[in-house]
């Protein structure tokens, strides 16, 4: 099994290779920062031996790099999982956030899976099998305070996910759009988790795996994780 995961290095990108490692499946892994990236790759290759783990540094917000990352994927074989989960969480107010932050967020969080989705589609198309995983948000769903550019880019992903299920159907491809609520990540850095008030990357992570085991006729459309106690 061939695991495409973005994002890689860290958080729930991390807790979703961690999960696919301990199967022993393929992973082909990317993040921004190399140095976190191949640290994560000799964290999981020693202690998942059996997993082979390879990785590659882009950003992927650039259309080129996205491009190329999917490209380099296709170099080793069709990947059977898609996990997009690379982005940013940038808080602000639309009427006040510096100018440019739209334009930033929306690349990092939509053209960032969007073009490498386009990249490697093609060729799961031909293999006729294949599920595709967008991480959204429960920003998603619904305006929240400080949402700002971040809640518009995660809604505009989930508009994709839904655009691209349908036309993915036929393929024998599915689409699974993911909506965390407060996950403990780089997002929530400072925040005293020790009662346990948000969830942890692993969740996600779990969820993730879970979905992709079902039978070919069977899809999760949507997963909506939300903290036990409610949004924060």
């Amino acid at each position: 099994m061939n695991v495409l995961i973005t994002g890689a290095s860290r958080g729930i990108g991390k807790a979703t290779a961690t999960a696919y490692a301990a199967e022993g499946a393929t992973l082909f892994l990317c993040a921004r920062n190399e140095v976190a990236l191949y640290n994560t790759v000799a964290e999981l290759q020693t202690k998942y031996p059996n997993s082979t783990i390879k990785a590659k540094a882009f950003d992927l917000s650039i259309k080129e790099e996205a491009q190329k990352f999917g490209q380099w994927v296709l170099s080793f074989g069709c990947p059977d999982i898609v996990v997009n989960n690379a982005g940013q969480f940038l808080p602000g107010n639309i009427s006040t956030e510096e100018e440019g932050i739209l334009e930033h967020t929306i690349a990092a969080n939509l053209y960032s899976a969007y073009h490498l989705t386009r990249a490697v589609i093609g060729k799961m198309i031909e293999a006729k099998k294949g599920h595709v995983f967008n991480i959204c948000s429960i920003a998603s769903l619904q305006a929240y305070k400080n949402g700002g550019s971040y809640s518009v880019s995660k809604f505009a992903l989930m508009g994709f996910s839904k655009n691209l299920r349908e036309e993915l159907k036929p393929h024998n491809i599915k689409v699974t759009a993911v909506y965390p609520g407060a996950v403990m990540t780089d997002s929530w850095a400072g925040f005293d988790n020790s009662a346990g008030r948000i969830m942890e990357a692993d969740d996600i992570a779990k969820m993730i795996l879970a979905a992709s085991k079902l039978s070919p006729q069977a899809v999760v459309e949507d997963i909506i994780l939300r903290p036990q106690l409610g949004d924060l």
